[in-house]
């Protein structure tokens, strides 16, 4: 593994295309979801007109308090290995869209990739998806950050016959 690491932050920071707040949008069975964050929040739920309302939500911290405010009615449950996959789902749509994304992960080489979450903490589910740096070191799962470096991995390794 390289010693170069990419930590991403804000969507419109370096990087922040990797968050899931950044605005790209993503089509999925025929909607159109402003953010990744919206349509993961969504893949939460199977009641339609859930998923309508967090679709519809202007901003991605929007859509996700439309589902965090319904969270009784989620049949994913949060930070489960279902939950997981469908992150990877949404990440392979977002690139699958959007294929300058796709050659912006394939850049990043051998980097290590980390949602960088010191500025907010270690509450909820941050140092879940995320890391946090403490004393030089990244704290934390960092599962979106590893899901990334797991898809680049997987794509570099693409043998088309």
């Amino acid at each position: 593994m390289s010693t170069k690491t990419i930590a991403f932050t804000k969507s419109k920071l370096p990087y922040g295309w990797m968050g899931n707040m950044s605005p790209f949008p993503i089509i999925y069975e025929g909607d159109t979801y402003r953010t990744s964050e919206a349509l993961f929040q969504a893949l939460r739920f199977h009641d339609k007109a859930i998923r309508e309302l967090i679709r519809a939500e202007k901003s991605p911290m929007g859509a996700k308090f439309v589902a965090k405010a319904r969270v009784d009615q989620m049949v994913v449950k949060q930070l489960s290995d279902e939950d997981v996959a469908n992150m990877r789902g949404c990440l392979i749509f977002k690139l699958a869209q959007h294929p300058d994304l796709h050659a912006e992960l394939m850049a990043t080489g051998d980097a290590l990739i980390v949602e960088d979450v010191t500025n907010r903490g270690d509450k909820g589910s941050n140092l879940f998806w995320g890391a946090m740096l403490v004393n030089n070191e990244w704290v934390g799962k960092n599962v979106l950050g590893n899901l990334w470096m797991d898809i680049r991995t997987k794509f570099k390794n693409l043998v088309i016959t």
